[in-house]
């Protein structure tokens, strides 16, 4: 049978936004505009949600912010060290189309956390600070303005302050490190253990300095993690919990993670199709090693580094190249740009990350192109008016602009007598893309319209007008929003499409054949933004575009005219296999959950993603005896391979363990 790719859904808000490309010269340049000036909270985090609005929080023990709860509601926790009852909100939601916010309640602190954004668009958000250690909290966006923050008690296994997460292909989160935690597990939480000892980050963990927090972390092309700790980095197999690359520390030796803070970013992923996907890392700024310590006990400001350092991760012996950049920077934030481009802001040129270590606040973005050859790549921007020190944030928008907020270096909000004041105020950030000179080149797009279903491995047709010229090649991008704090964007990721056909129709009217990413090993599962530029200019910003990878998307179906049939899908499939026999289908006295959902994550296992228990079978080779397994504990089968089948007549009471099966079957 053939094999079947996962299904993944397009929500277009208005139209795409095609990424067309050529040459066009910039000059230095770009446009800030103050949003508001006072939002209520320093946005310390950040993230943009699939229906066009930003959820943003600080702590709870900043004492009272300047934004009050609705309807005169108070947060009432006799645990808080500084705010018992506090009728301020430490979280808001910032609505882009109509630059206005709306508080939300957070009833734990939420200081230094972490989160991604579900597979259906939920924001999930992990951990924080004392009676924020072990909660989770989940943000279900709505239109209607009723939706605010559930927590969930333990929601975590071990205190997280200062964690990464990353979204799997599978749907999951991983949570990665944190002060005093050097290890990882997942959310939700698994049945098998969900701590799993991570010895690098002991390994990285500089004595009174850490310089290992909010480790960087990546999903590379081959469904291992990226983790980038301190100077150096490894490539994880989370699954087995094996190291499967260890790379080079950076020249130099310095650290590039907190309280040494940098920023990193995965470079836009192109080549899709290529059997081996190049994969490199950019990782820029950070503090020399006893930086904080200086600053923390001496009030000494060390100069910041002033290089970058890229890495190619799925080479044989790769190595990493350092470039300089136009100006020292810690605490820096990296922003993908649709057209690929990389966005530097924020951060100072002296000092660490910390309360009021910082110093030499940097106001000039720096614009970093990939593609340029070395000592070419970076070129300077306009320089905003507003520091934006410690604790300060940036994310892509839909249409093409950076988000940029935050700045409090201090324990409490702190407006007078200090260097930098906390900042609650709002700008964006708009690329020399955006300016009215380029309109003409701004491409408008005809179809596919909203609720567009795509499928991996498929072939998709985009229609598109531009008043100017289009000399292409044309190139489709798509972005993964990210969750952003502390000079890391989680989950970040800009996929660059593969080009199939492209041809004029009319005068003004184009198409152009791309290739849709083949797993989600490549594009995992969620929300994307697709972004169409023609010669680096996207799209106009009142037309943008918003793409889901649906988990749900995909339904295996299952009936008793099967029994005897299997099928092989893709490494990176899942979806939910759905009973539709009138009789339920069981084995040995366990019922078969009807929504179960599966996936194919290496060549040699499969497991399940939460949604009930499904259950794999087949001979063991040289033996004849029918087997049967617990999906979560992997069972082995050839080249991903899973189906459905008959009725196992001799199930095995305990698991045998077999090196192949001749036959996979899952119910």
């Amino acid at each position: 049978m053939a094999a079947q790719a996962k299904t993944f859904y397009a929500l277009l808000l208005a139209s795409l936004q095609l990424l067309i490309t050529s040459h066009v010269s910039l000059a230095a340049g770009g446009k800030w505009t103050l949003l508001l000036s006072n939002v209520g909270i320093s946005a310390m985090h950040m993230q943009l949600l699939r229906n066009d609005r930003v959820v943003m929080f600080d702590r709870t023990n900043f004492g009272p912010s300047n934004i009050s709860l609705p309807n005169g509601n108070c947060r009432n926790n006799p645990q808080d060290a500084v705010s018992k009852i506090d009728c301020t909100a430490h979280s808001i939601e910032y609505d882009v189309a109509s630059n206005t916010v709306r508080p939300l309640t957070v009833q734990s602190n939420t200081w230094c956390s972490s989160g991604s954004v579900r597979p259906d668009g939920v924001l999930v958000q992990t951990g924080g600070d004392r009676d924020g250690e072990l909660k989770a909290r989940i943000f279900s966006p709505c239109n209607n303005n009723k939706c605010d923050w559930v927590e969930i008690n333990n929601g975590l296994t071990k205190r997280r302050w200062y964690s990464s997460n990353h979204i799997l292909p599978d749907g999951k989160q991983i949570v990665i490190g944190g002060q005093g935690q050097f290890n990882y597990e997942f959310y939700p939480k698994t049945t098998s253990p969900n701590v799993i000892a991570l010895p690098f980050l002991a390994e990285t963990n500089d004595r009174g300095q850490e310089n290992n927090l909010y480790p960087y972390v990546f999903l590379n092309t081959d469904g291992n993690l990226f983790i980038f700790a301190n100077n150096r980095a490894i490539l994880l197999d989370y699954v087995k919990n094996t190291v499967v690359k260890t790379y080079p520390a950076i020249p130099g030796g310095d650290p590039r993670s907190y309280p040494s803070t940098g920023s990193a970013v995965l470079l836009p992923l192109k080549n899709l199709e290529a059997v081996k996907i190049d994969a490199e890392v950019l990782v820029c700024g950070g503090a020399p090693k006893g930086s904080y310590i200086l600053a923390f006990r001496r009030n000494t400001f060390v100069k910041a580094l002033d290089t970058c350092a890229r890495i190619k991760i799925n080479d044989e012996n790769p190595q990493w190249t350092v470039e300089k950049m136009p100006r020292a920077r810690v605490m820096g934030d990296m922003t993908l740009l649709p057209n690929g481009d990389v966005l530097i802001v924020n951060g100072g040129a002296s000092g660490s990350a910390a309360w009021e270590l910082g110093r030499e606040p940097v106001f000039v973005p720096d614009l970093y192109h990939p593609e340029n050859p070395v000592n070419s790549r970076f070129e300077s921007l306009n320089p905003s008016t507003i520091p934006r020190m410690y604790h300060s944030t940036a994310i892509l928008l839909r249409d093409g602009r950076v988000l940029v907020g935050g700045s409090n270096p201090h324990g409490f909000y702190n407006f007078t007598g200090v260097l930098f004041p906390t900042e609650l105020s709002l700008e964006a950030f708009s690329p020399v893309y955006l300016e009215p000179e380029f309109a003409k080149l701004r491409p408008k797009i005809v179809s596919p319209k909203s609720q567009t279903t795509i499928t991996y491995r498929k072939t998709m047709k985009l229609k598109f007008k531009v008043v100017g010229e289009v000399k292409g090649p044309v190139k489709v991008t798509m972005v993964f929003p990210s969750f952003t704090t502390h000079s890391f964007s989680m989950n970040q990721r800009l996929l660059v499409l593969d080009n199939v056909k492209f041809k004029r129709s009319k005068s003004t009217n184009y198409e152009v054949q791309v290739r849709t990413p083949r797993s989600a090993f490549i594009a995992p599962p969620g929300y994307y933004m697709m972004f169409v530029v023609n010669d680096n200019i996207p799209s106009e910003d009142v037309e943008f575009s918003h793409f889901l990878f649906n988990e749900f998307s995909d339904f295996f179906y299952v009936d008793r005219t099967m029994r005897n049939s299997s099928v092989a899908f893709p490494l990176g499939t899942f979806g939910i296999v759905r009973v539709v026999s009138s009789v339920m289908l069981s084995l040995h006295k366990t019922v078969v959950c009807p929504n179960a959902i599966v996936s194919v994550d290496f060549a040699n296992s499969a497991c399940t993603a939460g949604g009930g228990q499904i259950y794999m079978w087949g001979k063991v080779k040289n033996n004849g005896d029918d087997w049967i397994q617990f999906l979560h504990k992997l069972g082995h089968a050839q080249c991903g391979e899973l189906g459905y089948g008959p009725t196992v007549k001799n199930p095995s009471a305990a698991p045998i363990k077999v090196n192949i099966l001749e036959g996979m079957h899952v119910l």
